[in-house]
């Protein structure tokens, strides 16, 4: 007998098909056959040694969370609730231009310290990797779900050119194009970019098209966070589509929004150029989450050249009080590139998370309710935070609008990201939240969406996009990375107020044919692998 049936499940096999109802059978980690109308055919029913009832529930393909910054997460916690508890069987790492391969001892401490926000610095884990190849094993040691990694472009820079605001030399571009191929062929499947985060915001076009051409010639894609979401937006997302197809690499679009002020209601102008491009014979892909405001650290919104030489420079450059002033002119007036062209709104920047607990007071407050309960500048409170916790400090920034969140998500190259940071006393709920949220907030309640249309966003649509030849689709001889999900009672969780609840109406996940959700509860399986690139 095989594994597992799951009976009179309503099938939603992420092609955008009707659903249908049927028994599905699993057995070695892969679905071995699909009986559909197994009851109301009066045929023999197939037999496991494990039945479950599914009657009432939607059996899809696991969602693949395209934006995740899991790279220690999954390393220093077993359990990885945050995302198994939503049905996500797979997350792609190493965005933004950020993570920990390849690295050399000295980049590999610099890139800590650089996104301590994101992940932690790390104090808990044994980095006994420096290539992508040694990190995808790492992976491969047990994790909770499956893994993909793009090599993060800020970080090959910080090995070869430094964290300096300068054009790389031919040899150096050279090498960093040896070691895009050289993760490329241990089994990323991309490159990313950062465009405001040191230092890959210091990388000229021509420096990105040579690289993305590497990309393309391996059958990867491009993944930037561009240059602005803000003041020049659309500007920017034309400036990756012109330099991927001069490249002749295939481009996905981090976290798609259009925010700030100067963006309400243009998200129409967005998905037109894109339109546009794709008519044109462009291969473009893009992911968002179902949240208006975003997050990051409060020092991303430094100007470029504050942040220019690393993690101490800034520091420095904190402290000297007449270059102080400089960067807040720059935040406050100018409107910083760090801030996307548009100048800070304190009130809209709101403390999620510390990485020294003795300011864990500033957490759940924006800048300028803590500045105004101690009687200062925001500037100054902003100041003090980031020099005493030592650039740690994460921050939700409140500029989204919900009309463009929408229009956005109907798109037809549209995917699921969470970009969800799991560190912090109060971090995004879109940690936690994002894709019961599509399913329940935008299918169920504003029907956005229809059911079918949202799973293909979440399942087969980024399983193309990472050329996954059998993920990502309910078909027979396909992995067992499944989700069982109650339609009628799938929702998010957490809020804004309580971030880390987990969400209802998923009460089993399965990854390779291992339940990693089971009656609603996390088991102690670590299912999960790294998912290597295909090669071409």
């Amino acid at each position: 007998m095989e594994d597992l049936v799951i009976r009179d499940a309503d099938v939603v096999d992420g092609s955008g098909a009707d659903a249908y109802r049927a028994d599905v059978v699993i057995d070695a980690g892969r679905i071995v056959s699909i009986v559909k109308e197994a009851a109301a055919a009066g045929c023999q029913r197939p037999r496991a040694t494990r039945e479950i009832d599914a009657e009432g529930l939607v059996l899809s393909p696991g969602f693949i969370d395209m934006h995740a910054h899991s790279d220690l997460a999954l390393l220093r916690d077993p359990d990885h609730s945050a995302k198994a508890a939503q049905g996500v069987t797979l997350e792609v790492l190493g965005q933004d231009g950020l993570s920990y391969a390849p690295v050399d001892d000295r980049t590999l401490e610099e890139v800590r310290r650089a996104i301590t926000g994101w992940n932690g610095y790390g104090d808990d884990i044994d980095f006994d990797w420096r290539s992508v190849g040694g990190y995808l094993d790492r992976l491969d040691r047990g994790i909770a779900v499956n893994a993909a990694y793009l090599i993060p472009q800020g970080t090959v820079r910080a090995l070869v050119v430094g964290w300096e605001d300068r054009a790389a030399t031919p040899a150096e571009l050279g090498r960093m194009r040896r070691l895009v191929a050289e993760g490329l062929e241990q089994g990323a499947v991309g490159l990313s970019s950062g465009l405001t985060y040191t230092p890959g915001m210091y990388a000229r076009d021509a420096e990105l098209t040579e690289l993305c051409r590497v990309v393309g010639s391996y059958g990867g894609y491009y993944c930037p966070h561009h240059r602005s979401y803000g003041v020049g937006a659309l500007e920017a997302y034309a400036e990756m589509v012109a330099l991927t197809r001069e490249a002749d690499c295939p481009l996905h679009l981090a976290h798609a929004t259009m925010n700030f002020g100067v963006n309400k209601g243009r998200a129409p102008e967005l998905l037109a150029l894109l339109d546009r491009a794709l008519q044109a014979g462009a291969d473009i892909t893009l992911d968002t989450y179902p949240y208006t405001p975003g997050c990051t650290t409060l020092a991303a919104l430094l100007p470029s050249w504050a942040s220019e030489g690393g993690p101490e420079e800034i520091l420095a450059r904190l402290t000297d009080p007449a270059t102080a002033g400089r960067i807040r002119h720059d935040l406050e007036v100018t409107g910083s590139d760090g801030c996307h062209g548009v100048p800070v709104e304190w009130e809209t920047i709101e403390i999620s998370g510390v990485a020294d607990p003795a300011l864990g007071d500033f957490v759940g407050r924006t800048v300028r309710e803590a500045a105004d309960l101690r009687g200062e500048a925001p500037w100054d409170t902003a100041r003090r935070l980031l020099v005493r916790d030592r650039l740690g400090t994460t921050i939700l920034q409140h500029v989204g609008h919900e009309e463009n969140v929408r229009a956005i998500m109907r798109h037809r190259a549209h995917t699921g990201g969470s970009d969800g940071i799991l560190r912090g006393s109060k971090p995004h709920p879109r940690a936690y939240g994002t894709f019961p949220r599509y399913l329940g907030h935008y299918v169920r309640e504003l029907g956005v969406l229809s059911l079918e249309e949202c799973v293909a966003h979440l399942t087969s649509r980024p399983a193309a996009r990472l050329r996954l030849p059998d993920r990502g689709l309910v078909r027979e001889g396909y992995r067992a990375d499944l989700v069982l999900f109650d339609p009628r009672t799938v929702a998010p969780g957490a809020t804004f107020a309580e971030p880390r609840r987990l969400p209802t109406g998923i009460p089993y996940v399965l990854v390779d044919g291992r339940f990693v959700i089971e009656d609603g509860r996390r088991t102690d399986a670590l299912p999960g692998r790294s998912v290597r690139r295909t090669p071409l």
